[in-house]
């Protein structure tokens, strides 16, 4: 399972906006945009817009992986109460698949 990480430390709101991280290759981000160039999944805006309806907060990390040839967006947000919720979206449709509190 080929995994592509887009991690965000600082979000601004701005699609397309990607922060190196270790780990991270540049041909992840490459990928990534290519995928969403092609319409195989949403835009990053997109999948924020709906995480945000979902639970207010600022995000503090997101990864898009290939899960068993389905691309799922992971989006790390923490609240006003200090939680960091995670959602899961189907990257193509942008329905949520899964909503948790870390603990």
């Amino acid at each position: 399972m080929k995994r592509l990480s887009i991690v965000l430390v600082l979000l601004l709101g701005l699609s397309g906006l990607f922060v190196l991280t270790p780990g991270v290759s540049d041909e992840d981000h490459e990928e990534a945009r290519r995928l969403m160039t092609s319409g195989e999944i949403l835009p990053l805006e997109d999948i924020l817009k709906a995480a945000r309806a979902e639970q207010s907060g600022r995000v503090i990390a997101v990864e898009l992986e290939n899960k068993k040839g389905r691309y799922v967006y992971e989006v790390e947000l923490l609240n006003a109460q200090g939680e960091v919720w995670e959602f899961y979206f189907d990257a193509k449709t942008g329905e949520m698949i899964k909503r948790e509190r870390e603990d």
